[in-house]
């Protein structure tokens, strides 16, 4: 091994110390897709369940925010050693049109891929108008 290789190494976070480093902020990719009864969003946040999820309400501006589960499903393991264990998370605001009924707004999570469902409101959904003669 040659020695800057062995400097690297023993630079590496070794288990059981945190670096006190701030997380990282990432903006989750997102695809908005609509069709006449709704507008449906889908955000892609890799490492995150739905109970590392937040999603935030406040007048016309939506929220989602998104921390990463680091544990892997392995609670009972110790880390021996750290190189993709980042501190991140995600976060990214929408500001939602008057279209938009706030009361049934719905989100699913699976896979790390969260879906948001915002139904349009009725009364201002499109609709066809006969014309009748004369």
């Amino acid at each position: 091994m040659s020695t800057e290789l062995k400097k690297t190494e023993s630079a590496a976070p070794v288990a059981g110390k945190s670096q006190a480093a701030e997380p990282v902020v990432l903006t989750p990719l997102v695809d908005i897709m609509e069709t006449e009864k709704e507008v449906i969003l889908v955000a892609d946040m890799p490492g995150v369940n739905e109970g590392n999820v937040d999603i935030d309400l406040q007048g016309n501006n939506l929220t989602i925010k998104g921390n990463r589960d680091d544990k892997f499903g392995m609670d009972d393991a110790e880390l021996v050693r750290g190189e993709y264990r980042p501190e991140y998370r995600y976060e990214r605001q929408f500001t939602i049109g008057e279209v938009i009924d706030m009361k049934g707004i719905s989100a699913r999570m699976k896979d790390g891929v969260l879906r948001l469902t915002l139904p349009k409101l009725k009364e201002l959904a499109p609709r066809r108008i006969q014309v009748k003669a004369g």
